[in-house]
C-alpha cells in the first residue's frame, strides 16, 4: 500500500524523453520526445522548480494554464501535462523553435519568401485571435516565442506573460518580460511608460520587430528598426505602419493581414492562396475541389518539401478517402510520393494507389496507367498478381481505345511483376485476342511491340510456342506498322530460335514480307534476312558454334530490367489519330498507295507473278472495297490475314497459333461465313492467259454474274468481253471499274425486282 503512494508519478507518465542536448526557450527546456505507447514524436518543454526564481515559478504555472485553455489552430497545441512539487512537463506536438529552423534553413540555401509570408500569415492570425477575439494581450511577442512544426507551419506559443486586457480579474499579476529578463528592453515600444494609444499597439510593435528580426537576423538595439534591410519591399509598407512613432496610427492586427492580403501583397500569393483553401476545403464545393487540385500540380514545384509532405499529402489523402476527388489528385499525388522515403511511400501511398485501381472511373484508370512508370518501383509482387492485375486486365477488353492502348503499355512495366499464370497464360491469351481482333492498327501493332519488349521474362516453352506465331501473324497485318513491328520483333528475339527455326519458319515468313507495299516494311525485312542468314552461314562454316547461337533458346526468364529497347510505340492518342486511320481512311491501313499511283500497280503485278499470299493484305482490301455488307472495322468480319493458308514451305495458320486460346479464335473464325457474292482472294483466278470458257466461272466478276436470270447472262458476257481489257488497266481504273459494275448491277437488281411485281395500288403496302 504504501509503496503505491510512494511511485514516482514522472515514470509513469505517458511520455518519455529522448536523451539529447535540450534547446533553450525563455525559462523552459525544450526536449525531444515520444508516446510510450505509439512512439509518436513530440516536444516535451520541462521547467524545473528548483532552478528557477519566484517570479520564473509563476510565470510556468500561468504558462502551463494558458496552454491547456487556449486553443487555435496558430497556437501550439497542447498534448499532455504534468505538474510535481519539483517540476512542471508540458508536451505539446513536435515543433523546432524558428530561429533555430532559421539557421538550418540558412544552411541550406536560405528560407523562401513563400514560406516566410504564410508563416507570418499564421502568426498574424493568432495575435488576432488573441487580441480581438480573446481580449487578451501576448506581451512577450518575438521569434523565441515562435516554434515550427514538421509541415514548416509557424505556431504562437510562449503564453508565459499572457494577461486579460484590463488586467486580470483575480488582482494577481505577472511579472514583465524585462523584469526577468533585462535583454528584453529593446523590444519595448517607445510609448511603454506612458501606456497610450490603443491597446495592441505594443503587440504590433513587437510584430515589427518579429518581422526585423526574421529578415535581417537578431536585433542590436531599438534604432535598428529605422534600417529595413532585406525585408521584401511588398512587406515596407507594412512594416512601417507596425513600428511607427505614433501608437495610435498602428494598424490592428486582422487590418495588417487584411492590407497585406491585398493585390500585389507580400501575403498575396499561391502559396498562401494554397494553404488557406486546404484548411477549409471540406466545406468546398466539388467544382472548386477539381480546380484547385487541378492547379495545385504546377505550384507544388515552388512549395516548400516539408510542407508537401506534412501538410498537401494528408489533404490529398483526405480528399481520395472521403471527398471523391477522384483521378484529378493523382498528379499531384505522385509529384508529392518524389519526396518520401521508400517505407513512407509504400505505408502512405501505396495502399490508395492498390485502392485506385479497383474504381470503375476511366479517368482514373488512365491516370493510373499513365503514370505507372511513377510507383511501380514500389509495387511489391504479391500487390501486382493478387490486387493489380486483376483490375488492369479488364482494360484490354474496355470499349475505349485509349483505355486498351495504355493497358498495352503498362504491361511492359507489370511484366517483371507477374507470376507464371499472369504472365505466360492470361497476358498471352489477352495479347493474342488484341492482336488478332482489335480494330484499332496501333493498338494491334503497340500488342506486337509489348510482346518483343517482353519476351526475356515468358518461360521457354512459352516463347517457343507464341513467338514465331505471334510475329508471323503481325507480318501479315494490313496495318503498315504493325508489319514493320512483326519484323523487328523476329530480330529482337532472334536469340529464342533454333536454326531449324530459322530456316523453317522464320526466313519463309520474311521472304513473303520483301514484297510489302511499304518501303520502311521492305527495308526492316531485308535487314532481318540478312541477320539470320548470317547465322545460317556461320552454323555452316562452324558446326560447332551452333550450341553458342541456340544457348538462349531454352533459357529461363531474365529479371526485371532487362527488356529490350528495340522500338518505339507505334502510335499514341489512340482515340484521336486511329480512329482517321482504321474506321475513315481503311484504304491506308492496307500499306496501298493511292488510286492511280505505280507502287500500287507494281504491288499487284508482283501479288501474280509470286501467289496471293505475298499480296495478302492488298488483295484482302480490295475484297473489303468490294462488299458493302462487310463489318465497318473489317476485323470482325474476317480475319483474313491470320487465317488464309500460308504458302509453301510455311505452317498452317492453326499450327501457328498461340496455344489452345489462339486456336479457339481461329476456329471461331473460320466458321464466319462470307456475304453472298464475296470470296475469298485466294479463290479467285488471277491468271491472265486462261481464257477458256471454264475458266470464268472462278474470276472475280463472273460470281457476280451467276445470281441473275437471262438478262443477267448477258451482262455476264459483257463482263467477260470487258475483263481481257480491264486486266491490262492500271489498278487504280481497275478499281473504278469495279464500283461501276457493282452499281449498275444493283441498279438492274432494282428494276427487276419493280418489274415483276408491277405498280404499285393505292393502299398498298410497300414490303421494300
Amino acid at each position: 500500500m504504501w509503496s503505491f503512494f510512494a511511485r514516482d508519478p514522472v515514470k509513469d507518465f505517458g511520455y518519455g524523453i529522448l536523451q539529447d542536448s535540450p534547446e533553450r526557450s525563455g525559462i523552459w527546456s525544450l526536449h525531444r520526445g515520444k508516446r510510450k505507447t505509439s512512439g509518436e514524436p513530440v516536444s516535451v518543454f520541462v521547467y524545473e522548480v528548483s532552478q528557477g526564481t519566484e517570479q520564473q515559478t509563476q510565470l510556468a504555472k500561468a504558462a502551463f494554464k494558458r496552454m491547456k485553455t487556449l486553443r487555435h489552430p496558430n497556437i501550439l497545441a497542447y498534448v499532455d501535462g504534468l505538474e510535481t512539487d519539483k517540476s512542471l512537463y508540458l508536451v505539446t506536438e513536435q515543433v523546432t523553435p524558428l530561429a533555430v529552423h532559421l539557421k538550418a534553413q540558412t544552411e541550406k540555401g536560405g528560407v523562401g519568401e513563400l514560406e516566410v509570408s504564410w508563416g507570418l500569415h499564421q502568426i498574424v492570425k493568432a495575435l488576432s485571435f488573441l487580441v480581438n477575439d480573446c481580449h487578451l494581450l501576448h506581451n512577450n511577442m518575438g521569434i523565441w516565442a515562435i516554434f515550427v512544426d514538421r509541415a514548416g507551419e509557424w505556431k504562437l506559443g510562449a503564453l508565459d506573460h499572457v494577461a486579460p486586457e484590463q488586467g486580470d480579474p483575480s488582482g494577481i499579476s505577472l511579472p514583465e518580460p524585462k523584469s526577468v529578463y533585462p535583454d528584453m528592453e529593446k523590444y519595448d515600444p517607445p510609448e511603454m511608460s506612458n501606456n497610450s494609444g490603443e491597446k495592441w499597439a505594443g503587440e504590433v510593435w513587437r510584430l515589427g520587430c518579429l518581422i526585423w528580426e526574421v529578415f535581417n537576423g537578431p536585433l542590436p538595439r531599438t534604432s535598428s528598426l529605422r534600417s529595413l534591410g532585406k525585408i521584401p519591399k511588398s512587406l515596407v509598407p507594412h512594416y512601417c505602419e507596425l513600428v511607427g512613432a505614433n501608437p495610435r496610427a498602428r494598424p490592428n492586427p486582422a487590418r495588417f493581414l487584411q492590407n497585406c492580403r491585398a493585390p500585389s501583397g507580400f501575403l498575396s500569393n499561391s502559396f498562401v492562396e494554397s494553404n488557406l483553401f486546404l484548411e477549409e476545403i471540406q466545406i468546398k464545393e466539388p467544382a472548386e475541389k477539381q480546380q484547385f487540385f487541378q492547379e495545385l500540380s504546377d505550384n507544388l514545384d515552388s512549395f516548400p518539401e516539408d510542407f508537401c509532405k506534412h501538410k498537401v499529402l494528408p489533404q490529398l489523402l483526405t480528399a481520395f478517402e472521403f471527398g471523391n476527388a477522384g483521378a484529378v489528385i493523382l498528379t499531384p499525388l505522385f509529384k508529392v510520393g518524389k519526396f518520401l522515403s521508400a517505407d513512407e511511400y509504400q505505408q502512405k501511398i501505396i495502399p490508395v494507389i492498390v485502392k485506385m485501381f479497383s474504381s470503375t472511373d476511366r479517368a482514373m484508370r488512365i491516370r493510373l496507367l499513365q503514370q505507372m512508370e511513377q510507383f511501380i518501383q514500389y509495387l511489391n509482387e504479391a500487390a501486382v498478381n493478387s490486387q493489380i492485375f486483376p483490375h488492369v486486365v479488364h482494360g484490354f477488353t474496355d470499349t475505349n481505345p485509349a483505355i486498351r492502348e495504355q493497358t498495352v503499355k503498362s504491361m511492359l512495366l507489370l511484366a517483371p511483376k507477374l507470376n507464371e499464370t499472369n504472365l505466360n497464360q492470361e497476358l498471352m491469351r489477352q495479347f493474342a485476342r488484341l492482336q488478332a481482333r482489335d480494330e484499332q492498327g496501333p493498338i494491334r501493332c503497340n500488342t506486337t511491340v509489348c510482346l518483343g519488349k517482353i519476351a526475356s521474362y515468358l518461360n521457354a516453352g512459352t516463347r517457343q510456342r507464341i513467338l514465331i506465331s505471334a510475329f508471323s501473324r503481325a507480318t501479315k497485318d494490313p496495318f503498315p506498322a504493325s508489319r514493320a513491328a512483326g519484323v523487328l520483333g523476329f530480330a529482337a528475339t532472334h536469340n529464342y530460335y533454333s536454326i531449324t527455326e530459322i530456316a523453317g519458319r522464320i526466313l519463309p515468313t520474311l521472304c513473303t514480307v520483301t514484297v510489302d507495299p511499304d518501303k520502311n516494311v521492305r527495308d526492316q525485312t531485308f535487314k532481318a534476312i540478312k541477320s539470320f542468314l548470317s547465322k545460317l552461314e556461320m552454323v555452316s562454316e562452324d558446326p560447332a558454334k551452333l550450341s553458342e547461337i541456340e544457348k538462349d533458346v531454352e533459357s529461363s526468364a531474365q529479371p526485371a530490367g532487362a527488356s529490350s529497347s528495340w522500338a518505339g510505340w507505334a502510335v499514341t492518342g489512340v482515340s484521336s489519330l486511329t480512329s482517321k486511320l482504321i474506321r475513315n481512311a481503311p484504304v491506308t491501313e492496307g500499306g496501298a498507295t493511292p488510286e492511280g499511283s505505280e507502287p500500287a500497280n507494281n504491288t499487284a503485278s508482283s501479288c501474280g507473278a509470286i501467289g496471293a499470299p505475298v499480296g495478302r493484305s492488298s488483295t484482302a482490301m480490295a475484297v473489303k472495297k468490294q462488299s458493302s455488307d462487310w463489318s465497318s472495322s473489317g476485323w470482325d468480319a474476317d480475319d483474313s490475314w491470320s487465317n488464309e493458308k500460308e504458302g509453301q514451305g510455311q505452317s498452317s495458320a492453326g499450327e501457328e497459333g498461340w496455344g489452345n486460346d489462339w486456336g479457339e479464335e481461329e476456329a471461331d473464325t473460320a466458321k464466319r461465313t462470307l456475304p453472298e457474292g464475296v470470296r475469298l482472294a485466294s479463290e479467285y483466278n488471277w491468271d491472265t492467259s486462261s481464257t477458256g470458257k471454264g475458266s470464268f466461272q472462278n474470276d472475280l466478276f463472273a460470281s457476280v454474274s451467276q445470281r441473275s436470270n437471262s438478262a443477267g447472262t448477258v451482262r455476264a458476257q459483257g463482263v467477260e468481253f470487258r475483263m481481257k481489257t480491264l486486266l491490262s488497266l492500271s489498278k487504280a481504273e481497275l478499281s473504278k471499274k469495279k464500283r461501276e459494275e457493282r452499281r449498275k448491277e444493283l441498279e438492274a437488281k432494282r428494276a427487276e425486282r419493280k418489274v415483276a411485281k408491277g405498280p404499285l395500288k393505292l393502299g398498298a403496302r410497300k414490303l421494300d
